[in-house]
C-alpha cells in the first residue's frame, strides 16, 4: 500500500512520518508541496514543522500549496488522511476540519510525552486501538491549542468525533498543564471528519512507532516506545478491508 508523505517547505517530520510507513509495513512515498501529482498513493500524511514559517498562521499558506488541491479532492473522495501537529493545522485551514489552531494557552512552546485517551477507533486511522486505551505518545508544539466555537464542539461531541483526547499522567510541563497541555477546547487532542477518511492531531504518532525510542510509561522498567505504530498500521487494515 503506497501511503504518501508531504513536504513544504518548513517541514521537518517528514523524514519520521516516512519511517512511521515504511514500519508499519506501507510503502512510502515522498511529495512534494509544489506538484499536483499524488503520485498514485492510497493514504496520505501531512507530518509536523512550521511550513513556510507558520507565516500569517499555522498552516494558512500551505493550504494553497499545489499539492493540497489533490489532497482535498481525494479526501473529499475518501482517500484517508492523517495531519499531524503542523500537518493538522493544514487541514483546519482546508475545512476539511473543524474548528482551528491557537498559541498555547501559556504563550509557550511545548515539548514532552503525553498521554492521549483513543475515543474513536472507526476512522481509517484508529482501528488497531481499543475504545478508551491510553497512549503515551510525544508532543511539541507552540500552537497547539484546538478552538472552535459551541456548536463546533457539540457536534464534534454528539457525533462522536473526538479522536483523541489529553488525560492526565504527565509529570512535566508548565503548573496547571498536566491534563490539558496548550487549552485545548474539550481537551481535544485529535478529531476527525464525518466519514471517518480525515483526522488530524497535535502530538506526534511517528516518534512513538521503534521499540526502545519512544517514550514508555514512567516506571514500568523496559521502554516499548511503540504506542504510535498503531495509526499507521490502522490505515494499511482499512484500505484492504
Amino acid at each position: 500500500m503506497r501511503i504518501g508523505v508531504v513536504t513544504f517547505p518548513g517541514t521537518l517530520d517528514d523524514r519520521d512520518a516516512l519511517r512511521a510507513v515504511r514500519l508499519g509495513g506501507g510503502e512510502a512515498v515522498e511529495l512534494w508541496h509544489g506538484e499536483d501529482d499524488l503520485h498514485d498513493v492510497e493514504a496520505v500524511v501531512l507530518p509536523g514543522g512550521f511550513s513556510y514559517g507558520d507565516y500569517l498562521r499555522a498552516g494558512a499558506i500551505s493550504r494553497f500549496a499545489p499539492v493540497m488541491d489533490k489532497v482535498i479532492d481525494a479526501a473529499r473522495g475518501g482517500m484517508p488522511v492523517l495531519g499531524i501537529c503542523n500537518g493538522f493545522q493544514v487541514l483546519c485551514e482546508t475545512h476539511l476540519l473543524p474548528g482551528a489552531m491557537i498559541k498555547n494557552a501559556h504563550r509557550s512552546f511545548l515539548c514532552r510525552d503525553q498521554p492521549l485517551r483513543v475515543e474513536n477507533t472507526s476512522t481509517a486511522w484508529t482501528s488497531d486501538f481499543s475504545a478508551d486505551q491510553v497512549i503515551r505518545i510525544p508532543l511539541k508544539n507552540q500552537d497547539g491549542q484546538f478552538v472552535a466555537d459551541e456548536r463546533t464542539l457539540a457536534q464534534l461531541e454528539e457525533e462522536g468525533r473526538v479522536v483523541f483526547r489529553y488525560v492526565a499522567g504527565s509529570t512535566h510541563g508548565p503548573e496547571g498543564f498536566e491534563v490539558n497541555p496548550n487549552g485545548s477546547r474539550h481537551d481535544i487532542a485529535g478529531i476527525t471528519n464525518e466519514r471517518g477518511n480525515v483526522v488530524g492531531l497535535m502530538p506526534h504518532p511517528e516518534h512513538a512507532v521503534e521499540p526502545g525510542f519512544g517514550p514508555d510509561e514512567p516506571g514500568q522498567g523496559t521502554r516499548t516506545g511503540t504506542d504510535g505504530l498503531g495509526l499507521f498500521t490502522s490505515v494499511l487494515r482499512s484500505m484492504v478491508a
